[in-house]
């Protein structure tokens, strides 16, 4: 496993709460909102400036937000 910085790693937990959440909420703005702008610190974060993500690296990341538990309570309600 790869040794992503916390923040990155924190973002993609965030990312797959949020998700999880929209798919019981359907059409809740906040949600997408939440969800576009956790894609976009995902993709950019300074932890991909010196590498490109291979699909490997994204499938690690996914799968570590993913094995976190639910984050779902650090989210803005």
């Amino acid at each position: 496993m790869r040794p992503f910085p916390d923040d990155l790693a924190q973002a993609q937990q965030d990312w797959s709460a949020t998700y999880r959440r929209l798919a019981e909420h359907p059409g809740r703005t906040e949600l997408r909102r939440r969800l576009h702008q956790l894609s976009a610190q995902l993709y950019f974060h300074p932890y991909w400036q010196h590498r490109r993500p291979s699909p490997a690296a994204w499938w690690e990341l996914r799968d570590l937000g993913r094995s976190h538990g639910n984050a779902s309570e650090r989210l803005p309600r």
